[in-house]
Order: C-alpha cells, then structure tokens, then sequence
C-alpha cells in the first residue's frame, strides 16, 4: 500500500485541499497523513501539528521577510521570499512515506533549505501549484507580468528599477534546487496554471499533470433554500447574492468590480429588493457604507457546514476574481446548487459552463458581471458541479500520476 505525506501551513479554510484529499483517498489502498505548520481546533486523524518552536519561526520569518524584503505595490497581492524555515526531513511521517506532496508551505514553514532536505531524500516529491509561486521570482500572481516565462528582474513589486531585485535572487534559488533534483512533479488544479507552468522558464521542462482539487461532495450539497434563508434570518422571498473570500478586501478577488455591478444593478431598478450576503474578513465597515443593498456579514467562517448553509441560501454567488488558480469558492457554491458569475480568468472558466451552470463575465467589466447576476436570477439558473471535477475521477488521477511517479523511479 502506497503511504503518502501531504505538508500544508494549515488544513482551515482556504487550506483544506490536503484534508480533503486525503479523505478521498481513503476509498483507494493509498495510505495519507497531513504535516500542518497551523494548529487546528479539531481533533483530526493522521494530521500531525508542529510544535511551537515551528510556530515562533513562522512569526519571526513574517517580520524578517517584512524588514529585508520591502515590497510596496500591494496592489499585486502577496511577494514571499522565504528566510526562516522548519527541517522536518526527519519528521517520523516523512520518514515512512513513499511519496511525499508539497500543498501551500510558505508563511515560515518551509524555506529553500527545507526543500532542499525534502528533495534530497530522493522520493518523489509533488509539489501542488496552488498559485504561481513555485515558478515566480517570489509573486503568487503576476497578472499581467510575464517575466516568469523568460527569468525574473525588475519586479512590478518593488520601486525603481533593478536587475538585482529579491525577484531575481530568488529565481536564482529556484532554478538551482529545480536542476539539481529530477524527483519533482508538479500539480496543476486548474487548466490555467497548467499552461502558465509549462511556459515558464522554472518547470516548462518539467512533468506537469492538470488534477483538480477534490471536494467533499457529501457535505457540500443543495437543500431547500428557502429554509437556509430562513436559518440566516433572511427574507426567503427575496434574492440573495452572496460573495465570500479569506480575505473579502485582498487585492486578488476584485471587491471593487463587484460593487460597481451592484450599484449597477440598483439603477437597473428590477432587483431592488436584493439582500447580499458577505463571508470572510476583512474591510467590514467599508465595504457596508458602499453596498446598495441590505446586506448581512457573516464574519470568517472556520467550520464547513456553515460555510454550506450560506451558499444554500444564495440564489447567485459573485466571484470576481482578478487572479485565481481553482476556487474553492466556486466549487463549494456549485456543488449546493447554487449557480455562479465569475470573470472569465485563471481556473474559473474551468468550473463554469456559461448561462448552464452560472455566467463568466468579460474580465474587469462591472457592466457584465451585473449583466451575469441578471441572467442568472431572471432565468433562476442552477448550479451544478461539472462531471470532470467528480471526486472518484480525480482520485483516479492520482492514483495514475503515482504510477507514471514509480515507471519514472524504475526506469
């Protein structure tokens, strides 16, 4: 039986791909533990937390990087160049595995002399591209920059010019632990991510496999709306527009389009009475005064069932992305049925079968994403989980990329 080791910052929220992986494997002979940096409130089986040693290294690791590493265009979202890190190279379940997966491992945990130890053992080791990272200068996502492709300098992240920017030495640090091990593989969720990583210049030559990220589908469900609305305390006879993030005002997930679309929708006139739904943390009081709309918040949500009763008792749920890999957002939110407009960029048009199962809008237009919330209330849209993202079909390809991973070994 094959044993698997899947590392992650944290198995809560945004980060639960590895636990739900690693529930989905359990109906095949693959054997999974979870290696968590973050703690979690629940008792959970084969998940192993590191101690406060670890802990206390993220912390510091988070105001190093800050003091040495000094970018200043937030409008691109998050650069992290790791300087602290924890060696669990000997950790017993790395130890024991056959095959170890590399999640989100940044924020501290893991920095390039923790790979390096991890690659060194000689298993094989994938690495899940759930943002561009891992084939960047340090961005997790360069919008419209392209500079990953040929090799990274003078960084839109940081002021001035320079060839010698923390985007180059740290391409440097990748291509130098990309060279020298041959036992890395590489994850693609999304078809998008798939086609930036084989451009870039860090892993074009490298083996890429296009495998989503699994979800629980026996949580996340439909139920009568009408009855989640009322558990929310709200009108079930009127609309509900729900939207939601780990961060509602990061600078990835295009806050500002999305109101514009409703104020949009309010001159419309024919929706008026729509009530909005809001999930996740962040930028509370400034994003209330600019809605149009009553409009309920429903905080950061750390458990799954209510993250599923809030998608139950949206009618449309807005994800307005301006960089995303494969949402979780958007998957959750189809799998309960309720249908989704989303910009049509990263892994979002993967999910999304236009005016079927929601509505992908033209990139950056507030105008169409209104016009999507539109069509999908007046024509009562559904939402529905495409066949390819059923759990037994990707777990079937895991289950093939571990046997090209040992005909790779063997030969």
């Amino acid at each position: 039986m094959a044993k698997i080791v899947q590392i992650q910052f944290s198995i809560e929220s945004g980060a639960r791909s590895a636990i739900r992986l690693q529930h989905a494997l359990q109906t095949t002979n693959i054997s999974s533990s979870i290696i968590s940096l973050q703690r979690s409130s629940r008792d959970m089986h084969n998940v192993f937390f590191l101690g406060k040693i670890a802990t206390l290294t993220s912390r510091l690791d988070e105001k190093v990087q800050a003091s040495l590493v000094k970018y200043n265009k937030r409008e691109f979202g998050l650069f992290s160049y790791p300087i602290l890190g924890t060696d669990i190279s000997k950790h017993p379940q790395i130890v024991e595995s056959d095959i170890i997966y590399i999640h989100w491992a940044l924020g501290g945990f893991l920095n390039f002399n923790s790979l390096d130890r991890i690659a060194a053992l000689g298993k094989p080791v994938v690495i899940v591209l759930h943002d561009m990272w891992s084939f960047t200068g340090g961005c997790h996502y360069s919008f419209t920059c392209e500079k990953y492709k040929t090799g990274c300098n003078n960084c839109q992240m940081f002021s001035g010019k320079s060839t010698n920017d923390p985007s180059v030495k740290e391409f440097r640090k990748k291509t130098t632990l990309y060279s020298r091990y041959k036992n890395l593989f590489f994850v693609a969720p999304s078809r998008w991510i798939y086609n930036c990583a084989k451009e870039a210049l860090l892993t074009k030559d490298r083996s890429i496999f296009y495998i989503p990220n699994v979800l629980d589908t026996r949580l996340f469900k439909p139920f009568d709306k009408s009855i989640a609305k009322k558990i929310l305390n709200l009108d079930d006879q009127k609309p509900v527009i729900a939207f939601g993030a780990v961060s509602v005002d990061s600078p990835y997930k295009g806050w500002k389009y999305l109101q514009e679309a409703l104020e949009l929708l309010k001159r419309n006139g024919d929706y008026d009475d729509v009530q909005v739904l809001i999930f996740g943390s962040g930028g509370n009081d400034s994003i209330a005064s600019s809605i149009p709309f009553k409009t309920k918040f429903m905080g950061f949500l750390m458990d799954e069932y209510s993250t599923m009763l809030v998608y139950n008792a949206a009618d449309v749920f807005i994800a307005p992305s301006l960089a995303d890999n494969q949402p979780t957002t958007v998957q959750e939110s189809l799998c309960c049925g309720t249908a989704v407009v989303g910009f049509n960029v990263g892994g979002i048009p993967d999910m999304l079968d236009h005016k079927v199962n929601g509505f992908i809008a033209n990139y950056r237009s507030a105008e169409d994403l209104c016009n999507g919330i539109i069509y999908c209330l007046a024509n009562k849209v559904k939402g529905k989980m495409l066949h390819q993202f059923e759990p037994a079909l990707i777990v079937q390809k895991h289950i093939e990329l571990h046997d090209y991973i040992v005909k790779q070994t063997v030969s």
